[in-house]
């Protein structure tokens, strides 16, 4: 999952927890509303961990020399 797909579901699942007023018998959306809206959260917090974590070794350029002629 990507930061965009942690924000669809976390908007879906906002919508469904505080903006739907209808109930079924069988389905409690306001309470499928709040896991949309924790998986959301997670997957984006997961996909900026991803996308902006640390980088490795080979990614980062050498450090200058620290003889000045160069």
């Amino acid at each position: 999952m990507t930061m965009g797909t942690g924000l669809v579901l976390l908007a879906i699942g906002a919508i469904l927890r505080y903006a739907i007023e209808d109930s079924w018998q069988a389905v409690d959306l306001p309470t499928v509303g709040l896991i949309l809206m924790i998986v959301g959260a997670v997957a984006f917090v997961v996909g900026a961990i991803y996308a902006f974590g640390r980088s490795t070794p080979g990614d980062r350029p050498p450090p200058p020399p620290s003889d000045p002629r160069y």
